[in-house]
């Protein structure tokens, strides 16, 4: 008995890594982070390890939600410009960001 096997496809071609500009710091709540300029800042934030970047009154924890900002739930500060979506702001070096996150 011959083994029937299904049609293959053509080799795909190989992905190569997304070329990516070198990291730059910025600043978070008073600490370096590294970024990459571009990116968004809500995505350098959660690349950091910032789950959060404010709280409700009652103290619940908020964080990055629709990423394309219509929720602004994201909300941070901007080097002293208040209530900017994170989501929208794209990271330039020695940006100072400032979350609402009671530490």
């Amino acid at each position: 008995m011959s083994e029937h096997r299904p049609p293959q496809p053509a080799e795909a071609p190989r992905r190569t890594a997304m070329g990516r500009p070198e990291p730059v710091t910025i600043e978070v709540d008073g600490r370096p982070v590294p970024a990459h300029p571009g990116e968004s800042l809500a995505t350098a934030l959660l690349a950091a390890g910032e789950r959060a970047v404010g709280a409700t009154r009652g103290g619940a924890r908020r964080g990055p939600y629709c990423n394309m900002g219509i929720c602004f739930e994201c909300v941070v500060t901007v080097d002293d410009v208040p209530c900017q979506r994170s989501c929208l702001i794209r990271v330039r070096a020695g940006m100072r960001v400032r979350t609402a996150v009671p530490r």
